[in-house]
């Protein structure tokens, strides 16, 4: 299992889905959740430090396992099948280790609550991460790409395709185009398995 910390949630698709970004904690792999929007805002409640009047769903789940002395010690994402995540809290009770099938969503806000750690099984990450370069190293990109367009256009005719395309994909991330970006690193596999 792979440790992840929350990078950020956003709207996509002109605000019809959210999407939450996983980071793995020793490598710039991300992986993209697509979410629903009352988990979005309950884990952008935690991440913002938002008081909130009303305990909203997760906090009334919290509240129930804490009276009821369960320890949450994580959450995994465990899988992925037919491009849905599959996710499980993993909980302890009179020292007996419980786990229990979740949405991923539903896992992260929980795990916000309790401060718990979010992991993720390596072949989900290896099957549906992206690359997200640290800022550091996308500012020295931006520098690189204010070149004059026609220097850029004669250097696109020297790339061979698989250049090409890892240099669409680097673009689409930077623009945060991360379903873009995803059907791009699927084209560059499909293209490395061919050759």
């Amino acid at each position: 299992m792979i440790h992840v910390e929350i990078v950020n949630t956003f709207l996509v698709n002109m605000g019809k889905e959210f999407v939450v970004l996983l980071r793995a904690a020793n490598d710039e792999r991300t992986l993209p959740i697509s979410i629903g929007q009352l988990e979005a805002q309950s884990i952008a409640i935690v991440l913002n430090d938002i008081p909130f009047p009303r305990p909203l769903t997760h906090d009334l789940l919290k509240s129930v396992l804490t009276s009821l002395d369960c320890k949450f010690l994580r959450m995994e994402i465990c899988d992925l099948i037919d491009e849905t995540f599959y996710a499980r809290l993993v909980l302890e009770k009179d020292g007996k280790k419980i786990e229990i099938d979740s949405r991923p969503s539903d896992a992260i806000a929980l795990s916000l609550r309790f401060n718990a750690p979010i992991y993720v099984a390596e072949k989900v990450m290896d099957e549906a991460s992206i690359i997200i370069p640290e800022e550091s190293e996308a500012d020295e990109e931006t520098e690189f790409e204010q070149e004059s367009s026609e220097e850029e256009i004669e250097d696109d005719k020297n790339l061979s395709p698989l250049e090409a395309l890892q240099k669409k994909l680097k673009k689409a991330i930077q623009d945060e185009k991360y379903e873009e970006a995803a059907k791009i690193r699927d084209e560059i596999e499909k293209f490395a398995q061919s050759n």
